[in-house]
């Protein structure tokens, strides 16, 4: 007797994957998405779960974003982008992650590429 569950689980995950499709672009057809401010986290640790908890951004809770998990897409907390540009890494290298993005670091500071890692920076 054949094993026909996988073959099944795939053609599932295509079928919604072109539902999903067909409506994220109908929803954008009609003008009726608007995309929140801020930025979609970058994905550092694999992927997230294979399916669609979003379409858009106004699919979404208060200020989240619908981003990209890294094989479906899910409300995330956006983060901000300031002003300026990260200087070139330089000096003692720095092997750790002090921040993510420039939202977690105090005032004008970026979160700027060290050697090895990231640390928030006086911008450029």
């Amino acid at each position: 007797m054949e094993q026909r569950g996988p073959a099944v689980c795939a053609l599932i995950l295509a079928l919604s994957a072109f539902v999903h499709h067909g409506t994220a672009t109908a929803a954008e057809a009609d003008g009726n998405v608007a995309a929140k401010p801020g930025v979609c986290p970058r994905r550092h640790w694999g992927s997230g779960p294979c399916a669609e908890f979003c379409s858009n951004d106004s699919d979404c809770p208060s200020d989240e974003k619908c981003c990209h998990n890294g094989c479906g897409h899910e409300c995330t907390a956006p983060y901000e982008v300031k002003l300026g540009r990260c200087p070139s890494p330089r000096g003692t290298p720095m092997c750790a992650e002090f921040c993510h993005h420039d939202g977690q670091c105090p005032g004008e500071q970026k979160c700027c590429k060290t050697s090895c890692g990231h640390a928030c920076s006086e911008p450029c």
